[in-house]
């Protein structure tokens, strides 16, 4: 009788040990698995839900994640406006789930960059207001994209890029844009 229960604390300890290093084990897989997982696949996996993002100089931008490319997101915010925010003006994100995407899912993000979605603005010659990091907000014409700026022909909202309304023209490296708005 003795020796049964000795056996059975052995067993048991050695049960207790194997539960430990299993729980350690998740645990160090758990943290290795997470610190391979960028902001990306987060807004990837939270495509159509709500967010909102706190950037630099101040800006606040609220909407759904309507898509998300290498280094950039395009939010959804009220009526017909669309916010393209670089990743780098992001400073803190409210309401991102947990979830990442992973396989086939992740394959839904864009892979082009942030230059690549100025130069579909620019293509469409739409009117957009741009955010900088001094705070600064200009309306204008996307006129040319280049490999790390974009070249703004300033005008009103309200009016059409014509050389008459033209009341300025900016160059704005692609590290100071904070957002770029559209409609």
């Amino acid at each position: 009788m003795r020796w049964d229960r000795l056996f059975d604390d052995l067993q048991a300890q050695l049960d207790a040990d194997g539960q430990r290093e299993l729980h350690l084990e998740v645990s160090d897989r758990t943290r290795r698995e997470r610190a391979q997982v960028g902001l990306h696949e987060r807004f990837v996996a939270h495509a159509g839900l709500p967010v909102e993002l706190k950037l630099a100089a101040g800006v606040l931008v609220s909407g759904t994640v309507a898509d998300t490319g290498s280094d950039w997101l395009l939010v959804h915010e009220r009526g017909d406006r669309a916010s393209l925010v670089p990743f780098s003006a992001i400073v803190a994100v409210t309401g991102l789930g947990a979830r990442v995407a992973a396989g086939p899912g992740a394959a839904a993000a864009k892979r082009f960059g942030l230059g690549y979605a100025l130069r579909g603005l620019s293509r469409d010659r739409s009117v957009v207001s741009l955010a900088d990091i001094s705070g600064s907000v200009t309306t204008g014409t996307i006129d040319a994209v280049g490999a790390d700026a974009l070249e703004l022909s300033e005008h009103p909202a309200d009016v059409q890029r014509r050389a008459e309304n033209i009341v300025g023209r900016r160059v704005v490296p692609f590290a100071a844009i904070v957002v770029v708005r559209h409609g």
